[in-house]
């Protein structure tokens, strides 16, 4: 298969999503499959003064909420000093779980983005926000990729299954069902939450990058549902982009994902086409809130 885009028909689809196809990244020094070179030099202090301040809010909003997995890669990849470079932890995770970074000029067609994942290369963005969007951004920049998705990437399980993901992205380029799996992604990989032992935590890249949705989406009693993970569920609800989730899907384990992502999707994007999508804030029947209010 052919997962190189070109630039020209890549900006041409984003600019009937967006306003004018405003994507921030450096288009022009890349290859065909959106891999750029990080340029650690051409960063400046400024920027590596602001990702010490990302990464301190973050860190000390992480205790009893973030998963033990997350926590416990974080510290081993000792990236709180400034941006890191991509090579060091690239090679320290390929030791770990055969992963690598690639780094791109932000965000990339979803051809090329799934044969990444596919392969085992996971795409970071190699610009970081300016200070005005300390708490807020439309594109993932590299605090978000590298803060919110790298460190669960040395976790085997879920390495494999970020794998598999990309895998079934390429198979669902093919059938129709791009829409229903890019929800799974959003509402596994980007604001999944967990059960343990401890509780219910996060391992969602999109919160833990996040500096309010980390506490809200842990607060009983909100108008958010937080409920089991079930995937024919999952394909059918709808999210939000520009505001807190008002769905978190709950699973109890990184192999639940995997397995639940085993089955051939051919036929569940079948019987998707017959189903009506959900609303985000929908509880169907049956389906139990897992944080309810306190009383």
């Amino acid at each position: 298969m052919d997962t190189s885009v070109s630039n020209e028909d890549f900006l041409a689809t984003v600019a009937t999503k967006s306003n004018g196809a405003a994507l921030r990244g450096d288009y022009e020094h890349m290859d065909a499959h959106y891999v750029v070179q990080q340029d650690w030099d051409a960063y400046t202090e400024a920027e590596h003064e602001l990702w010490r301040k990302l990464y301190q809010r973050q860190l000390a909003l992480l205790p009893g909420r973030a998963c033990q997995e997350f926590i416990d890669a974080l510290e081993k990849m000792d990236a709180a000093d400034g941006i890191p470079v991509f090579e060091k932890t690239s090679k320290e995770l390929f030791a770990a779980t055969g992963w690598t970074i690639v780094a791109v000029p932000g965000l990339i067609p979803e051809l090329t983005f799934f044969d990444h994942l596919a392969n085992r290369r996971f795409p970071v963005t190699v610009w970081l926000r300016k200070p005005e969007e300390f708490n807020y951004i439309v594109e993932p920049d590299v605090f978000h990729d590298f803060f919110g998705h790298v460190p669960l990437l040395f976790n085997p399980v879920f390495a494999d299954y970020i794998q598999r993901y990309g895998q079934g992205g390429l198979k669902a380029m093919k059938l129709g069902g791009l829409d229903e799996l890019a929800r799974l992604y959003w509402y596994t990989v980007e604001f999944g939450l967990i059960n343990t032992a401890e509780g219910v935590r996060i391992y969602g890249a999109g919160i833990l990058s996040s500096g309010g949705e980390v506490e809200y989406c842990l607060t009983p009693g909100t108008k958010s549902r937080h409920i089991r993970l079930d995937i024919e569920r999952c394909l059918r609800t709808l999210y939000k982009i520009d505001s807190y989730q008002e769905t978190y899907f709950v699973i109890d384990s990184f192999q639940q994902l995997f397995d639940g992502t085993a089955p051939d999707f051919t036929p569940l994007y079948e019987k998707l086409k017959t189903m009506d999508v959900l609303p985000a804030n929908t509880l169907l029947p049956g389906e139990v809130e897992l944080l309810p209010a306190p009383h």
